[in-house]
């Protein structure tokens, strides 16, 4: 493998590996985390969402968090905005990046967000054009992008006018989320190759991974074949999407770190920390993460 082979895990811990746990961490605890996780090698590290509290309530002391947290050079924190007052919060908070999603079917992003996938497609493009006068960078995120709870199987060509909307909004990276965890391998080929297609070789392109019913790993290396260097990934598995019923973690990160340093693929991450984080993550909320590296340990054993 050379450098180019290389993968950028983008911690979502903090994020969606918190929002959707009936544990609630202090504001200390959330810093710590992402502490943690730069202490691990993390460089970039979806820190918070920018929405309303009565929505996520895991995640109402957001402009706390990022107020407290180091600002060590070479990392960049990054928040998820929904809305233009979303936005706002994430500009004053001094985010170095924004994540803006656009649900792909109609019911998931009413509930998700409120709108139809047209208004959020709309609404995706004036923050990302806002975004972009103030210097941040911008990744939209294209929800549900392999399937849907509400509607079902999403087919390509409604993925094909949303990729289409979004693309036309110009952000420096499109995501596609497996958001409930419905993807393989096949799939990943395809729907990348598709995003390739609309939007263009030169727009980078990142996976964010649901491990639903454990296919989080494969689709990992399918992605990676397919070119794709930059995942999504969360410490332990934690995560979920608190408006999709059955909702479960995205894959673990240490789980990654582990498939593509067996792979001699460079992550950047130290896998030892990583998985000791997953233990302090595990007493603080209470429960055990699906993550299998902290049981399983890894190989040869140190």
């Amino acid at each position: 493998m050379t450098a180019t082979d290389a993968v950028a895990i983008v911690e979502m811990a903090p994020r969606d590996g918190l929002q959707n746990e009936s544990a609630v961490l202090s504001t200390a605890n959330k810093v710590e985390l992402v502490e943690r996780a730069v202490r691990a090698g993390s460089r970039r590290i979806e820190v918070t969402s920018f929405v309303n509290p009565a929505r996520v309530p895991q995640m109402a002391d957001a402009d706390e968090v990022m107020a407290a947290l180091p600002r060590p050079e070479g990392v960049s924190y990054a928040g998820l905005v929904m809305n233009d007052r979303g936005l706002d919060r994430a500009l004053a908070a001094g985010v170095h990046e924004v994540d803006v999603v656009v649900v792909a079917t109609d019911t998931f992003c009413l509930r998700n967000q409120g709108v139809t996938t047209e208004d959020a497609c709309r609404q995706a493009a004036a923050l990302v054009g806002r975004a972009r006068e103030s210097g941040v960078l911008t990744t939209v995120t294209v929800g549900a992008a392999f399937g849907c709870p509400f509607e079902g199987e999403v087919p390509e060509e409604r993925l094909r006018e949303v990729l289409a909307r979004v693309a036309d909004a110009g952000p420096d990276e499109l995501a596609l989320a497996d958001t409930i965890g419905v993807a393989v391998p096949t799939a990943v080929t395809s729907r990348l190759a598709l995003a390739v297609e609309v939007a263009g070789a030169d727009v980078p392109l990142r996976l964010h991974l649901h491990d639903t019913r454990h296919t989080g790993v494969a689709n990992a290396v399918a992605a990676h074949a397919a070119g794709v260097r930059t995942l999504d990934a969360s410490i332990g598995g934690t995560g979920g999407c608190p408006f999709a019923p059955n909702a479960t973690g995205n894959v673990a990160t240490e789980d990654l770190v582990y498939l593509f340093d067996r792979m001699g693929v460079s992550t950047g991450l130290d896998l030892a920390t990583t998985t000791a984080t997953t233990a302090w993550l595990e007493e603080r909320l209470g429960k055990r993460l699906p993550g299998a590296l902290l049981r399983a340990g890894g190989f040869p054993a140190p």
